[in-house]
């Protein structure tokens, strides 16, 4: 189904060891509004949705995937040399008490990540104006970050990734336009 690049969507550029921003990047990791509750949530949406707009879905949840790599990249370069004093100290000692350095799906707090953050109602419009909600979450997450990083690498990726975020936002809202034409179209049978 993938043909996968060894090489990210976008660079990442992490110019020090910093956990507690590390930390705060966990939200989008494997937080409520995360890309990986979008990337699932949109995957499991495609089998309740009509062929115009499974594409959509598709394309937006493959790219989700490809953040969720992103994220990944960040959290390991910033936090790869930190010592664990300076894990405790950036309040991730419980994480690397159970995972060490390895990557783990949790959001900022330490709270692993659930599959009830993945809503499906089974109404493509209901559905696609919750991943229109999900879309713009992850986007003001993402400037908040921005807004507590002073990495000028990783602020480039940041933005990026907000900036797709308003792109997935877009082409939800156009689904949504193409399945209410479609309703609102006069049948003749």
């Amino acid at each position: 189904m993938w043909v996968y690049e060894k090489k990210l969507l976008y660079p990442v550029e992490v110019t020090t060891c910093n956990p507690k921003l590390a930390r705060y990047l966990m939200e989008q990791y494997g937080g409520a509004d995360g890309e990986l509750a979008a990337a699932l949530r949109y995957m499991n949406q495609r089998y309740t949705v009509p062929d115009k707009v499974i594409g959509v879905l598709n394309d937006i949840a493959t790219e989700e995937f490809s953040h969720l790599e992103m994220l990944a990249t960040m959290i390991y370069k910033l936090t790869k040399d930190a010592t664990p004093q300076q894990l405790e100290e950036a309040g991730l000692g419980p994480h690397f008490a159970n995972h060490g350095h390895a990557l783990f799906y949790e959001n900022a707090n330490g709270v692993p990540f659930t599959t009830t953050y993945i809503q499906a109602k089974g109404d493509p419009i209901a559905d696609l104006y919750e991943d229109i909600a999900a879309e713009e979450k992850a986007r003001a997450t993402y400037q908040w970050l921005i807004d507590l990083s002073d990495d000028p690498g990783l602020n480039d990726a940041l933005k990026f990734l907000r900036e797709r975020e308003n792109v997935h936002s877009l082409r939800f809202r156009e689904s949504v336009q193409i399945l209410m034409d479609e309703r609102d179209r006069k049948k003749i049978f």
